[in-house]
């Protein structure tokens, strides 16, 4: 994978220098958002850092109407990570990033027991099938049985901006829960969330130990004693909706943790919905949605249920 910037260098970049201080390359990729390891990385790179076309250093000076060339080459692919053919919906891929629709029940990354069943072994088959090489960047995070969209980044540098926007929470997500019960119109639960004792991995609501937590909820539509959310997250603890949803008495059906109650699905009726971001490198605005899975819309009659 080879992924190539050029940057014409203004004054107005050479300004943003602190003052007096002559602006380096490395000062002006770390303003893009290049991190450490990136650089590091590139600085190895044959041709990776090129200054009006010449190989040059990190240290090395910018002028106005200097043009930097950036070239990040990755030749090999995560390793131990074995390629199987598997669900691996594409709703989106440009030259930085995936977006994918994952399916009900693959794990994320693989662990002990997730060897070969994983959305990393999918995107390992299908960057394999491209012949391709692909490290594996998997930017936000959903539970096994929770269904829907997230991201994955394609090469080192989109990785870099991603976490930082996700960190800095500029990545919208809005996901679709069906709950036990009718549930106000719209609601804010907010509740510190923590580790239960005796368990890795299961959580609840600890207003001692646990950690500031804030969901905003809206309900789409009501039958049959469920109900369907629009819910999104001011924070992002672990099994978050999950948690905040059964303190209020609104518990996700086929949840095993919060509700094992299987008649109506066999997991968690949690589906990640909606993202919306600017591209981190062409700064466009995305926004892509996913639809609800079936065993989420067959808790309800109705053909049409309102989404928005």
């Amino acid at each position: 994978m080879i992924r190539e910037f050029t940057y014409h260098i203004t004054e107005q970049d050479i300004q943003k220098a602190p003052s007096g201080a002559p602006l380096t390359i490395q000062g002006f990729l770390k303003s893009l958002g290049y991190s450490h390891s990136v650089i590091v990385s590139l600085k190895r790179t044959p041709q990776g850092i090129v200054k009006n076309g010449v190989w040059s250093r990190t240290g090395d000076v910018l002028h106005a109407s200097d043009t930097l060339q950036i070239r990040i080459e990755e030749t090999l692919s995560s390793a131990n990570i074995v390629p199987i053919p598997l669900p691996f919906p594409v709703v989106y891929e440009d030259a930085d990033l995936l977006v994918i629709n994952k399916p009900s029940g693959m794990p994320i990354h693989p662990s002990q027991g997730n060897y070969d069943n994983t959305l990393a072994n999918a995107a390992a088959y299908y960057y394999q099938q491209k012949k391709e090489p692909f490290i594996y960047r998997c930017i936000n995070r959903l539970d096994r049985d929770t269904t829907g969209l997230l991201i994955l980044a394609k090469h080192s540098y989109s990785a870099s901006l991603l976490s930082r926007m996700v960190a800095n929470r500029d990545i919208h997500r809005e996901y679709l829960a069906v709950v036990k019960g009718k549930t106000e119109l719209s609601g804010v639960v907010e509740a510190p969330i923590g580790r239960k004792e005796g368990s890795t991995i299961e959580r609840q609501v600890d207003f001692e130990h646990g950690d500031y937590a804030r969901t905003i909820y809206r309900r789409l539509y009501c039958e049959g004693g469920y109900s369907l959310l629009s819910l999104s997250l001011d924070t992002g603890r672990t099994h978050q909706i999950r948690v905040h949803m059964n303190y209020i008495g609104h518990p996700l059906p086929g949840d095993f943790l919060y509700c094992p109650d299987y008649t109506k699905i066999r997991r968690q009726a949690l589906h990640s919905y909606r993202l919306s971001f600017l591209h981190p490198i062409t700064k466009e605005a995305l926004s892509f949605t996913a639809p609800l899975p079936d065993d989420m819309r067959a808790f309800f009659t109705l053909q049409n249920i309102p989404l928005r």
